[in-house]
């Protein structure tokens, strides 16, 4: 008898697969292409188990497919610029190219022993000057195009790494590095025009059926479609040429509350005053250091500073209303301004009763309710309250109907007009930092902006530079940054800010469509592959790596690199879950966590403890895996000990995969035990005597032809765990068959084609040891013969009382009364009635019998 030795049979046909080719993509009109896609990671250095789990998914959707007869593009890259290179080039020493590439080599040398059905052959990098020179050409297209521009802003600022934060990148008011506290500043930026999208973004959500529900929901919130009123109050007592403060709300129902209005600390009247104030100036500085983030602002105790100007309420002009300049209004947002009426915002009425302003409701939840709020009172839109103070229509009313009588009533007396704007702002790509793709323009003081010739492309980063002090070294590189001005000729300096990130994998699903061409992308090329028929990764890129890529397909499109078609270029989204694991910790001296690895931790019958004699450890539960927690589990470590089949079919198997798995070494070894289990089933099979005659071959196939069934609808659905299941259940099957060979040969190597996608090199092995023609990996998917589907016989379980007793195997037609009193005539049934008459039998057809005593 032969053993299961999955470092042996792995290497052989890892070995096989990539001498043959079998996962070469290229062009073929023979087939139907299928293109999947994961995210592609970052290259910290480590793979872990959700890398793990990420791709194994996507193997088995491109092992499925190629299986099922597609053509198959399943390519692979790298994350690669960024600020973490740099803090590490700064922490450790060395340089974040070398940094990068070494981490690059590292992960692949982890990830090819997975046997993922990757074409390694289109693998990049978004350092790789290949890449980012023609991400340089996309970005010139796109400026000739329109869309792009450079302005003005206010934006993050991290004070310690000297660089702009996305709003993203921004924690709890702190830089995602660094930590240092957020600081507004205003900038000179570069933008694309994405706002000029919003609504062909917003409207195109509902063509997306095989994306999630919540994803959906998360975009259109980003973008935030809003029908409200705009209008502007006339000042007293302001500078000159300030004498109108324009507002935009979108609750015009409120403004008979009105009882402040705010203004941006860089809205141009506060610039003006804290010129001329040095409280003002001193003021609006603090709130700067406020970051530009919805959670800094909200957290953030509410400030703001009266400036002695008023304005006159335009339906009550007895009734002037104080200016302030608030820290929680930002200049981007709407007009930079905003009237508050605290009845019915929180924050507002929190600012309100901080400086003693008045609190005047305009709805009310009945027509008894007091005037007097002890909170802000904000119903849903679609809630009917009692406008007490509203402008027009019935008193009692919906607020999207009272919004919409009150913007009528306001264009009607000529005060504002009703506007349909957006949550979405342009985005801002300009980065202060080393590491990342250079813009592709350069300042001349007489031409201005000039781009740089294409044939110039790519401007690549140099790599003589020091990152020892903070700021960008592109700013301190003088051979690098001083040019001649492509226009004029004269001496001029490059852009020395590079992309964000996000610009980098915006579009690196169509560059993997033709990964060698000297063009962006090569159409005919484009034109086959897009779109990417399924893309899997994680719920946190859920709004803007997305919106970026839709948005960057539609420009791809304009300026044609992309088809029409692939405006909207993923098809199919499915986000999955996180793999957890317990986090085990002592405290030191001062109380503060030790964390320990799971290999640290010595289990006996009161706990946990560190080591066999060490201290007790707290167990914290269901945890997502983290460097910094020493939660993780090294997958280079399990496919050793194990094999990469176990690490693929655990993370698979344990639970649906949109849902987080928690990671156990005993369901890893569970998951070992059982694959051990399925070879030593093949090798009894390829014992067994060819000739002797079996029993129960056609209940095998039954069974068999039901697991192709099953089997394929769990992966069709993403339903792995599910499959799984059903795969488990026909080893068990197959392992109590009493069959005759042949059957049992066609059940094992239908297992093996089943299990293909899940376990690749145990099934290659299975389907070579019972002498299957070439390979599994090719083999055509099996299909469920549907008349073997349908069964003579049905086994119904008996409960009695609510609880299983037994189980009968009834002719699947039997008549209800006939399968009545097979069920009352069962022994196992008969000792629970122990002579008891039943009140009520119930025959639920093919599904259970329920007695009731």
């Amino acid at each position: 008898m032969t053993r299961y030795t999955p470092a042996e049979i792995e290497a052989r046909w890892q070995e096989v697969w990539n001498r043959d080719e079998i996962f070469k993509a290229v062009r073929s009109d023979d087939k139907p292409k299928y293109y999947v896609l994961e995210m592609f990671p970052y290259p910290s250095g480590r793979i872990h188990m959700g890398h793990v789990r990420n791709y194994t998914m996507g193997d088995v959707i491109a092992r499925y497919k190629l299986a099922t007869g597609h053509n198959i593009l399943h390519p692979m890259g790298w994350d690669a610029f960024g600020m973490p290179a740099e803090n590490a080039a700064m922490a450790i020493g060395g340089h974040p190219k070398d940094w990068t590439y070494g981490n690059i080599a590292d992960m692949r040398a982890q990830m090819k022993p997975l046997g993922l059905s990757i074409d390694w052959s289109r693998e990049f990098a978004t350092c790789d000057p290949e890449y980012y020179g023609q991400q340089q050409a996309l970005f010139l297209d796109f400026l000739e195009a329109g869309l792009v521009y450079r302005k003005n802003a206010v934006v993050n600022w991290d004070p310690v790494d000297m660089t702009v934060l996305a709003n993203e990148q921004v924690e709890q008011g702190r830089g995602w590095r660094s930590g240092a506290l957020v600081e507004r500043r205003e900038l000179t930026q570069w933008f694309f025009k994405i706002s000029d999208y919003s609504e062909e973004l917003l409207d195109a959500l509902d063509t997306l059926e095989n994306w999630p529900a919540k994803v959906r929901l998360m975009q259109e919130n980003w973008i935030g479609k809003s029908r409200g009123l705009q209008f502007a109050f006339s000042t007293k007592g302001a500078p000159e040429g300030h004498d109108r403060i324009e507002v935009y709300t979108t609750r015009p129902d409120t403004l008979m509350g009105a009882s402040f209005v705010g203004i941006s600390p860089d809205h141009p009247l506060a610039k003006v005053l804290e010129r001329e104030n040095d409280e003002i100036a001193d003021f609006c500085a603090e709130c700067r250091k406020i970051g530009t983030t919805e959670e800094a602002i909200e957290t953030a105790e509410k400030l703001g500073f009266d400036t002695g100007i008023t304005v006159r309420h335009p339906f009550d002009t007895a009734h002037e209303l104080p200016v302030y300049i608030a820290n929680f209004i930002l200049m981007d947002y709407g007009t930079g301004a905003i009237f508050g009426c605290p009845a019915h915002d929180q924050r507002d009425f929190d600012f309100a009763t901080k400086y003693g302003l008045p609190i005047i409701s305009t709805y009310l939840p009945s027509e008894d309710s007091p005037d007097q709020l002890e909170a802000a009172y904000v119903p849903p839109k679609t809630e009917k309250v009692f406008y007490n103070r509203g402008f027009a229509g019935e008193p009692h009313q919906t607020g999207l109907d009272g919004i919409e009588a009150s913007i009528d009533f306001c264009e009607a007396n000529g005060v504002g007009q009703g506007v349909t704007k957006y949550r979405l702002r342009d985005w801002g790509l300009s980065r202060q930092r080393y590491w990342g793709c250079p813009i592709p323009v350069v300042h001349c003081d007489d031409c201005g902006v000039v781009p740089e010739k294409k044939e110039n492309l790519p401007i690549e980063l140099p790599y003589d530079v020091t990152l020892d002090v903070p700021g960008n070294p592109l700013d301190r590189h003088p051979t690098w940054r001083d040019v001649s001005c492509p226009s004029c000729g004269k001496p001029a300096k490059r852009e020395t800010d590079t992309m964000d990130t996000f610009v980098d994998s915006s579009w690196y699903f169509a560059r993997f469509t033709a990964p060698d061409a000297k063009t962006p992308t090569v159409m005919e090329d484009a034109a086959y592959w897009m779109n990417v028929d399924q893309y899997i990764g994680g719920i946190e890129h859920a709004i803007l790596h997305l919106l970026y890529s839709r948005f960057f397909a539609r420009a791809m499109q304009i300026t044609g690199h992309l088809p029409e078609s692939a405006k909207e270029p993923f098809d199919a989204l499915f986000t999955q879950g996180m793999v957890t694991h317990e986090i085990y910790l002592t405290r030191d001296e001062r109380g503060r966590p030790v964390y320990h690895l799971p290999e640290d931790i010595h289990w006996t019958e009161s706990g946990a403890r560190l080591g066999a004699d060490g201290p007790e450890v707290e167990v914290i539960p269901s945890a997502k895996m983290s460097k910094s927690k020493k939660n993780v589990v090294d997958p280079v470590n399990i496919i050793s000990a194990y094999g990469a089949d176990t690490a693929r079919w655990f993370v698979l198997s344990d639970s649906p995969p949109e849902r987080d798995v928690e990671w156990t070494a005993s369901g890893a070894e569970a998951a070992f035990k059982h694959l051990t289990r399925v070879w030593n089933l093949c090798d009894r099979i390829g014992q067994m005597d060819k000739s002797a005659p079996g029993t129960g071959d056609d209940d095998l196939l039954r069974a068999m032809h039901s697991c192709i069934h099953d089997v394929t609808m769990g992966i069709e659905s993403f339903g792995f765990n599910a499959a799984i299941a059903k795969l488990y259940a026909f080893t068990a099957t197959l392992q109590k068959s009493k069959a005759g060979h042949a059957a049992q040969r066609q059940a094992i190597m239908t297992l093996a084609q089943l299990m293909s996608p899940m376990t690749p090199h145990l099934a290659e092995d299975i389907w070579a040891h019972q002498g299957g023609d070439g390979l599994v990996t090719t083999a055509a998917w099996p299909q469920a013969d549907e008349a073997m589907l349908v069964s003579d016989t049905v086994t119904l379980p008996i409960q009695v009382n609510g609880k299983r007793r037994a189980e009968i195997t009834v002719p699947a037609e039997m008549p209800k009364e006939e399968v009545e009193k097979a069920a009352l005539a069962d022994q196992a049934v008969q000792r629970t009635l122990d002579g008891a008459t039943p009140k009520k039998i119930i025959v639920v057809p093919g599904r259970i019998v329920n007695v009731v005593v």
